[in-house]
């Protein structure tokens, strides 16, 4: 049982981290279908406060949930091996396939398929941030953090992590 709960965490991160073409944000729906609809190992609003947790601190995400999830599925030994899904599948890619894609760089081919993925990733990410939006909204006050969260954002022009630190304070004091 333990091997294959290890076993289902590599194939999990590997699958996703392989297959989330487009880098950070286009993993995040892929690691959520594993994590939340394949296996079950959280709900959607675990994954949400795990997202959320994650986007707070430094660094690439797909790491961070890897080993967020791993460590609740199978303790430290699931952060490695979960750790271990998502980076050396990507690096072994990027070593074996790094004269290939500097030969071809400028081919129209592949050119064509990186313009064909990218309506796919941008919708596969809308998704899920509907998906885990609908249960973030409860209440007119965090409709209200969203909108502050926008108007900050793209008028004030804060820096995401200023406002991600404001909002913890926010919700401490109002939603404890």
């Amino acid at each position: 049982m333990f091997f294959t709960q290890l076993w289902d965490l590599f194939m999990a991160f590997t699958r996703a981290s392989n297959l989330g073409f487009g880098g950070g944000p286009a993993v995040i729906p892929l690691i959520k279908i594993e994590v939340v609809e394949r296996y079950h190992w959280l709900t959607n609003a675990q994954f949400a406060d795990a997202l959320a947790v994650g986007n707070a601190l430094p660094g690439p995400i797909a790491t961070k949930l890897a080993g967020y999830v791993g460590y609740q599925v199978s303790g430290w030994l699931g952060v490695l091996v979960a750790l271990i899904g998502t980076i050396l599948p990507t690096v072994l890619a990027v070593v074996l396939l790094m004269g290939f894609l500097r030969k071809y760089t400028n081919s129209p081919i592949l050119k064509g398929m990186l313009k064909g993925v990218r309506p796919v990733v941008i919708v596969l990410i809308a998704q899920t941030a509907f998906e885990m939006g609908s249960g973030s909204f409860p209440n007119l006050m965090t409709w209200g953090v969203a909108l502050a969260t926008v108007v900050s954002l793209n008028w004030l022009k804060l820096h995401p992590a200023l406002i991600i630190a404001i909002s913890m304070v926010f919700g401490l004091l109002v939603f404890r």
